[in-house]
């Protein structure tokens, strides 16, 4: 199949067919993930293909209780992974830099690409695919099931299979809107309204903004999404403002702990005290790993002294 047909027909499948995919074409698939571009040889991705049914189902639970996860052939799971190049330098004897956010940046991209090119790959096989966001739901359960050590973190499921569905490909925006010439271009009310009129198929009552408002406005999914992946980011290292495996979404959420259980809190160069009616609590190290450590030691969970 010409590839400009795949993608104007593409669309994401959820219902599948119980049939397996051939080896051969397997080996297809798994061949394109692994040539998919990546940032300086790095490959900071990694797949994991879910074959067992008990976990495959407890997958599905954690991302929404998704059917179509359980019916596909295959389900991957695409990982940023930083654990791998952290080993493979210090195998060679070298310490990883300190760069979370940046790594975060670029795994996150090398897994998406690696996913794009299995799922366009199936496509031109003729088998269906569909993405899978919903892993974000239950990102912590989900970590701890699948054994994910720091510097790894799930990024996005795809389920993969021979479809049980037929249906025209979704609406997209204008070009115009989406592609921009030399500098970005501010949208008028008009480009706006143009957007939802073109956006209104993608719903089944015409009116695009109820998809919109359910994820992205005020009390949506993404917003619910947030904070347990915040925590995620501390917990996996990708966090630079606190230490790997702090259970908290931000430094700003460990000082409103914090805050919540003490008088005041004073920061110096290196250190932190914590500070009570008649007794203040004394952290080390750069703020958020200092200011973890003290509050450990007013709640008792960690020796005051010495």
């Amino acid at each position: 199949m010409e590839l400009l047909d795949v993608l104007a027909r593409r669309r994401s499948v959820r219902r599948f067919k119980p049939v397996p995919i051939p080896e051969e074409d397997l080996e297809k698939l798994l061949f394109a993930l692994q040539r998919a571009p990546t940032d300086a040889s790095a490959q900071l991705y990694s797949a994991i293909r879910v074959r067992d049914p008990r976990l495959r189902d407890e997958v599905a639970r954690l991302s929404g209780d998704q059917e179509h996860i359980r019916q596909a052939a295959e389900f991957f799971l695409f990982l940023a992974d930083v654990h791998r190049l952290e080993r493979l330098l210090a195998h060679r004897g070298q310490r990883m830099a300190f760069w979370p956010r940046t790594a975060l940046h670029f795994a996150i991209l090398d897994a998406g690409i690696a996913a794009s090119y299995l799922a366009l790959t199936a496509e031109a096989l003729g088998y269906g695919v569909c993405f899978i966001g919903g892993v974000l739901n239950g990102v912590e359960a989900l970590t701890d099931l699948l054994g994910l050590p720091p510097g790894v973190l799930p990024v996005v499921g795809l389920a993969v299979g021979v479809p049980d569905e037929e249906g025209p490909p979704r609406p997209r925006l204008p070009r115009r809107l989406v592609v921009h010439e030399d500098r970005y271009r501010p949208y008028a009310a008009e480009d706006l309204e143009e957007a939802y009129r073109a956006m209104a198929p993608y719903s089944r009552v015409g009116d695009w903004n109820r998809v919109l408002r359910r994820y992205f406005a005020e009390g949506g999914t993404m917003e619910a999404r947030e904070k347990p992946y915040g925590k995620v980011l501390s917990r996996q290292g990708f966090d630079p403002d606190l230490p790997q495996g702090a259970p908290f979404y931000s430094l700003g959420a460990l000082l409103e702990e914090a805050l919540a259980e003490a008088r005041g809190v004073l920061f110096r160069k290196g250190e932190v005290w914590l500070e009570e009616e008649a007794r203040a609590f004394r952290g080390e190290g750069r703020p958020g790993e200092a200011l973890l450590m003290a509050l450990r030691k007013a709640r008792g969970e960690v020796p005051d002294w010495p």
